[in-house]
């Protein structure tokens, strides 16, 4: 041991200027929780919104309601197990769920993982889904629980969060399967922005545009890629573009990675088959010439503890702590 080091003063390990840096930096931390929107923040902007799109989406999840109950069950989510509490268990451990907070779930259906996640990882939930049909049934499903202390759902347009709950209110704000039906991404983004609180979680767990291995492959993979978005009201997303929306827009990227399941467990997406063979929707007439045409991932990220027009050169430091503290909870 450096005896000489104990022998320091206060004063000359810790400078005033460091401590005054650190004072003002807690009281910005204590009092500038207002966040400014992110288009002054980053100088990036969001697109034109139009809602015809999630319009839309009501729509077709309210014609077919019946037909996903059907095939699905009670969780709409085509990368599943085959035992849907594991698939749900795993979320709880992947999204990082811890007791007391509050959780959003951007896309509920008809609320049966909120109602799970409230019950088993004791978070306080909040759902928003655009099919009037859903949310019917969510309040049925949260009636027989008699959870309505803990879990709420509205009817309501994703894209404008802020317009239904309150600014950084929630600790997770979590997409299953529906970010992908957004054709406003980059706007609901920043909507996800709004109401997470500083050090807040963005989870996406969705299907992406694969990347052909082979050049032939290309046109059949933009075919198919049109018939998804077409028949099921989605916009299949760019995975690279949305790392960099999320990037660009100050969110600091956690992880991106697939979605673990063992093969035992794993359904195999034998689901999405049944529900094309029962509907006709996006029915595949030619599996010799099929190129699979996208790719499941998990992203997860976190909105900064602190202000981005204040303290860049801490961008850094947070995301390797956050990494840290990732990698231990593992």
């Amino acid at each position: 041991m450096d005896n000489h080091s104990d022998n320091r003063s206060f004063w000359q390990t810790y400078t005033f200027p460091n401590i005054w840096n650190e004072i003002k930096l807690r009281l910005a931390a204590a009092s500038n929780r207002h966040y400014k929107k992110n288009e002054s923040q980053t100088g990036r902007h969001a697109e034109a919104y139009d809602d015809a799109h999630a319009r839309a989406v009501g729509s077709f999840y309210d014609e077919h309601h019946a037909d996903f109950l059907e095939v699905y069950g009670e969780v709409i989510q085509a990368f599943r197990t085959k035992d849907i509490t594991d698939l749900l268990n795993y979320q709880i451990n992947s999204i990082g769920l811890l007791p007391g907070q509050r959780v959003l779930d951007a896309g509920c259906g008809i609320g049966v993982p909120a109602i799970y996640f409230a019950t088993h990882a004791q978070v306080q939930v909040d759902g928003i889904t655009i099919s009037r049909r859903q949310y019917d049934a969510a309040r049925e499903k949260i009636a027989a629980a008699d959870l309505f202390d803990q879990v709420t759902v509205i009817q309501g347009d994703y894209h404008d969060l802020a317009k239904h709950f309150h600014a950084q209110e929630y600790d997770v704000v979590y997409f299953l399967e529906s970010f992908g039906h957004s054709a406003a991404k980059l706007h609901l983004l920043g909507s996800c922005w709004e109401v997470l609180k500083p050090g807040g979680t963005l989870y996406i767990k969705d299907l992406f545009q694969r990347i052909p291995l082979k050049a032939e492959h290309r046109q059949r993979i933009n075919r198919e890629i049109r018939k998804i978005n077409e028949a099921y009201k989605y916009d299949v997303a760019n995975l690279n573009a949305v790392l960099d929306d999320l990037r660009g827009m100050g969110f600091i990227l956690t992880w991106l990675k697939t979605i673990d399941f063992s093969p035992e467990q794993f359904e195999d997406l034998a689901i999405s088959n049944q529900f094309q063979e029962l509907t006709g929707i996006a029915r595949i007439e030619n599996w010799e010439e099929y190129v699979f045409p996208v790719e499941f991932f998990e992203i997860k990220c976190m909105k900064p503890e602190f202000s981005l027009e204040e303290r860049l050169d801490r961008y850094f430091l947070q995301q390797r702590y956050h990494q840290a503290v990732e990698g231990n909870n593992r």
